[in-house]
């Protein structure tokens, strides 16, 4: 995807001049669709549009003379034959060769889904190049986040995405829905469904799409779709951002990573979409129905719990849908991409396998060594179902003595809630009428979060499975940590004690800010922590503390909110990015522990 020009200079003013038309694109279009009359004459924004297609152009040709391979130019921008040529037919056919009522309108219709193609395309595949730049991989992150979180609050912002026009949005409160979609958190300070109209309500589902897989992943995945093969700098840096294991399954990681997104969230939207018509009022059209089922789906797979619905799923508490559709969807979700490709490379080879040993026994034994799972994804298996039936009877034993039971003998109820708390936010139950016991339960699987690898927060499953097997190698006096008949790097075990001591003082000290931010309302210090863990781990579940606190308050939440989808220990690495380690180490001295 690397392309070499004979001109670099000339190649910098093409880019600044790309830049810049994006960019105007941008503004043309929030000028046209973001409020109720567009901002200046359409006639004026049309015509900025037609003059950036012939930018755009005007940049292919450059970049053609320009480029040292003129053939590996046109491999790597082939789809813009028939872009062009459908462009051309629509301009030239229109009332010709096809009957159209209004020609200029098909002709603004084509030209307005060529511009949309070119900055979509532009964008995702400048995100493949900025995460290889060789700049600071940490912050460069960071920085993508950032844009994104901003830009949506910008799009949020605008009339024609806001319901309620008597209250405005501010700008904290769409910085503060913004982050909320983009770290796949669902904490809320506005009502989802009812103060977002369907634009703004588009704009979220696009902020947790892109925030759940990145669009570094969607970048990687047009360039594989349009043929362009990743440079070595490429990979590499998308080999950081999918941890795997070796260059040449870059590709078909991503290729994986983002068919199995599209296809378990259309079957999940599918199963959903007779779940809604059981509540009366809760969709009026087909057409909403099938809104919703789309939105939850991507919601609850990216782990994002927001919801079109007030009182999230609480209405439908006794639908079979939240049980099996829901809950499998935040669970696969949970896991993380590495262990769900594992987990269907070894599903494959066995099912190639039986094939095999019954259609040609012969060939059977040529097939070599069958794959098996790997020790990431045995301990993330091992400890998700760990957690969610530990959860679960905790739930039930500690409701079944609470004055006012939520879940006391229920045990679908007791099940979504402890899978839910550790990754997703969707409630079945008002959480601020739990027990103080469940609310800490909670937290404690909130602490703990998901898998690495997946949309999902905190410390993550296999940070809390090394900590404890640390533990038990130290009582039982061993000197590696063992899991599966497998020892541990202790630099790893260090990595993993590092993020859950950091974790823990980045949410003791949000929980300090809010009780200083908070210190004049009635909120108890358990409510405030339930807030700063449910953001910090991404999760958020609410005790109905967020949508009342002080603009200090939600800032403080917004922070938390990007410091948990990031991971402390990123932080801590893009602030440490040019430190290199020592080349000697200091005599040893015997301490007491303990």
């Amino acid at each position: 995807m690397k392309l070499r020009y004979k001109n670099s200079i000339l190649e910098s003013i093409v880019i600044a001049v790309t830049i810049a038309a994006v960019l105007t694109v941008g503004l043309t279009f929030v000028m046209l669709y973001g409020f109720d009359r567009p901002v200046l004459s359409e006639t004026l924004l049309h015509t900025i549009q037609m003059g950036v297609l012939f930018v755009f152009l005007w940049e292919k040709a450059v970049r053609f003379f320009n480029v040292e391979d003129k053939r590996q130019f046109l491999r790597s921008n082939w789809f813009e034959a028939p872009l062009l040529l459908t462009l051309f037919v629509v301009a030239v056919g229109a009332g010709r060769w096809f009957a159209i009522a209004h020609r200029s309108e098909a002709i603004l219709v084509a030209v307005s889904a060529y511009l949309v193609l070119q900055v979509i395309s532009k964008v995702c595949l400048s995100m493949v190049v900025l995460a290889a730049s060789g700049l600071n991989p940490t912050r460069t992150l960071i920085s993508i986040f950032v844009i994104l979180i901003l830009a949506g609050a910008g799009l949020l912002m605008l009339p024609k995405a806001q319901a309620d026009r008597a209250e405005p949005l501010s700008l904290t409160d769409a910085v503060f829905t913004a982050t909320s979609a983009t770290c796949v958190t669902g904490l809320i300070v506005r009502d989802t469904g009812g103060d977002f109209t369907r634009m703004g309500q588009i704009v979220i589902l696009v902020l947790i799409q892109l925030g759940g897989l990145g669009i570094v992943i969607f970048g990687g995945v047009l360039a594989l779709l349009l043929g362009q093969a990743l440079s070595v700098k490429e990979a590499v840096a998308m080999q950081d951002l999918l941890s795997a294991a070796t260059l040449n399954r870059i590709g078909a990681m991503i290729a994986f990573i983002f068919g199995g997104t599209l296809l378990i969230e259309a079957v999940g939207a599918v199963l959903m979409y007779p779940m809604w018509s059981q509540v009366p009022g809760t969709v009026a059209t087909t057409d909403q129905q099938w809104f919703f089922s789309i939105f939850h789906a991507v919601s609850a797979f990216c782990n994002a719990g927001f919801s079109l619905n007030q009182r999230s799923l609480m209405d439908f508490h006794g639908s079979w849908g939240v049980y099996l559709v829901f809950c499998p969807l935040i669970v696969i979700g949970g896991l993380g991409f590495g262990v769900l490709y594992n987990i269907t490379s070894v599903c494959v080879d066995r099912i190639r396998r039986l094939v095999r040993r019954h259609s040609c026994p012969e060939e059977f034994f040529q097939l070599g060594i069958s794959k098996r799972l790997g020790l990431q994804s045995k301990i993330v298996l091992t400890t998700t179902a760990a957690l969610i039936i530990g959860g679960t009877a905790l739930l039930m034993l500690l409701e079944h003595y609470s004055p006012r039971p939520q879940a006391d003998g229920r045990f679908l109820t007791a099940l979504f809630q402890s899978i839910t708390a550790r990754t997703a936010g969707f409630n079945t139950v008002p959480i601020e009428h739990l027990s103080e016991p469940s609310k800490l339960t909670l937290m404690l699987l909130m602490f703990i979060g998901g898998s690495p690898g997946s949309p999902a927060g905190g410390i993550k499953t296999v940070t809390f499975a090394l900590i404890i097997m640390a533990v038990y190698a130290t009582l039982r006096k061993r000197r590696e940590v063992e899991l599966f008949k497998r020892s541990v790097r202790l630099v790893v075990v260090g990595r993993a004690i590092a993020v859950a001591v950091l974790f823990m003082m980045m949410l003791l000290t949000a929980v300090l800010g809010l009780c200083l931010t908070e210190r004049h309302s009635d909120w108890t210090l358990v409510d405030l922590a339930f807030e700063v863990t449910s953001a910090m781990g991404t999760v958020g579940l609410s005790t109905g503390v967020t949508p009342t606190l002080t603009t200090a308050g939600k800032w403080i939440i917004i922070m938390t909110m990007l410091i948990g989808r990031l991971g402390p220990l990123t932080l801590l690495a893009a602030l440490m990015f040019n430190f290199k380690p020592a080349g000697y180490d200091y005599p040893s001295e015997p301490l007491m522990v303990g």
